[in-house]
């Protein structure tokens, strides 16, 4: 988060931690209503005290909640601060540049003088127009070397503007096998080494929600084939923070990319079963049952996430161990987009059709899955879903003897008929 006294601002009082007077990173309410940041109030909270450390109220519960509202008000603050402070910097920097000046700007800034500046200029001029993105993509050696300013340099600041540049002219470099050579290249490992190091850097201390998209965007786009996608999971740390970047209290945008980038990376089996050992099954759950608001554009990727990794054993036993997250999978079936509901039901057909789990099964009936199942073989779905809905409704007529039985299944649409 960023520091008022970074940015010459007033911070709000009531985005201020009542313990530590810091901005919270993640608020959370007690049963008093009073809010605190999450770290503090655990702190106060496990070392003994029973009380509301405000209003000193005797807590009658310690659990607290989330208070979302507020993070995404601080969010968009912290955002709209740093928009700002970069605005205060390009404009000192005289954004204007002509592209005869590119040349000699290139030439200073590989002579290692005023290297912020340069890039403030550099990112302005990106800005202008599409056209100056090609210039600066095509320009001899610009790329190479910026990428040799990310393997050298561990200031946030200054890997923060490096990013930026990259991710402006990303769609303009048109060859990613060359920058993924750079970033990633086994000829110099401790520089590509360095690159990841300063990008996994960034991605856990950025100051604004758009740098640490900006890294995910770059990642992805250099994770062409399955080495370099295996390269970037090996970083150590780096898939660790993807799956902590999930989690529901971050911004929906860091969410999305977070999501896009784990299932790029993640084609490679010896990635997926690492992500089965990091639970991120667990946070798949929560995003599914807690993310009411999420977007659809999430949804279908938590769910396209979670197809790939309880394709392995491992996976479905973790899927199929967690009643909730079969439900959750299950309440999204319908009513989201027709690639969720294909998501949904290749899930739930692996695990109860193809591979017969009687956990995955329970969870099933138990969610009220026949009726949505049902309703689905009705809608206007893929000839694909329509099938594999056939083959879960053929699952629980073989059980008819047992739980399952459709028999004495009670549903007011009498006109569908699952056999």
């Amino acid at each position: 988060m960023v520091r008022d006294v970074d940015l010459y601002v007033t911070v709000p009082s009531f985005f201020r931690c009542p313990i530590s007077l810091d901005v919270m990173k993640s608020p959370v309410s007690l049963c008093t209503g009073v809010t605190y940041d999450r770290t503090s109030i655990q702190r106060w909270l496990d070392s003994g005290n029973n009380t509301c450390p405000a209003t000193m109220q005797v807590l009658n519960s310690k659990e607290f909640v989330p208070n979302r509202t507020l993070q995404r008000l601080i969010q968009i603050w912290s955002d709209s601060v740093q928009t700002q402070n970069d605005r205060r910097a390009d404009s000192s920097a005289n954004s204007v540049v002509a592209r005869e000046e590119i040349e000699v700007l290139v030439k200073e800034m590989r002579a290692q003088k005023e290297k912020i500046d340069h890039l403030s200029k550099f990112i302005c001029f990106a800005k202008e127009s599409e056209e100056n993105c090609e210039f600066l993509a095509k320009f001899d050696g610009f790329v190479e070397m910026l990428v040799g300013f990310l393997g050298g340099d561990k200031d946030i600041n200054f890997i923060e503007r490096v990013v930026k540049i990259l991710v402006l002219t990303l769609n303009k470099v048109g060859d990613y096998k060359a920058l993924r050579l750079l970033m990633l290249k086994q000829d110099n490992d401790i520089g590509s080494r360095d690159c990841m190091s300063s990008l996994l850097l960034l991605l856990k201390q950025g100051r604004s929600v758009n740098s640490r998209v900006g890294v995910l965007k770059l990642i992805e786009a250099v994770a062409i084939d399955a080495e370099s996608k295996q390269m970037v999971a090996e970083k150590e740390g780096f898939l660790l923070e993807l799956v902590k970047l999930v989690g529901l209290e971050n911004d929906p945008s860091l969410i999305e990319a977070s999501l896009s980038c784990l299932i790029a990376i993640s084609m490679p089996k010896r990635v997926r079963m690492k992500l089965i050992n990091f639970k991120v099954i667990g946070e798949l759950r929560k995003l599914l049952t807690g993310g009411q608001n999420a977007s659809v554009s999430i949804i279908e990727k938590a769910l396209k996430l979670l197809e790939m990794v309880t394709s392995f054993r491992g996976g479905r036993a973790d899927f199929c161990n967690d009643a909730a997250c079969v439900e959750a999978v299950m309440n999204r079936v319908l009513k989201v987009s027709s690639d969720a509901t294909e998501h949904a039901v290749m899930i739930l057909w692996s695990v109860c059709y193809l591979f017969r789990d009687r956990d995955a099964q329970d969870a099933v009936v138990k969610s009220n899955g026949l009726t949505k199942i049902l309703l689905l073989m009705q809608s206007n779905c893929s000839p694909g879903v329509r099938q594999m809905s056939g083959d879960l409704l053929k699952i629980f007529r073989v059980n008819s003897k047992s739980n399952y039985c459709l028999s004495s299944y009670e549903t007011k649409t009498t006109h569908i008929m699952p056999f």
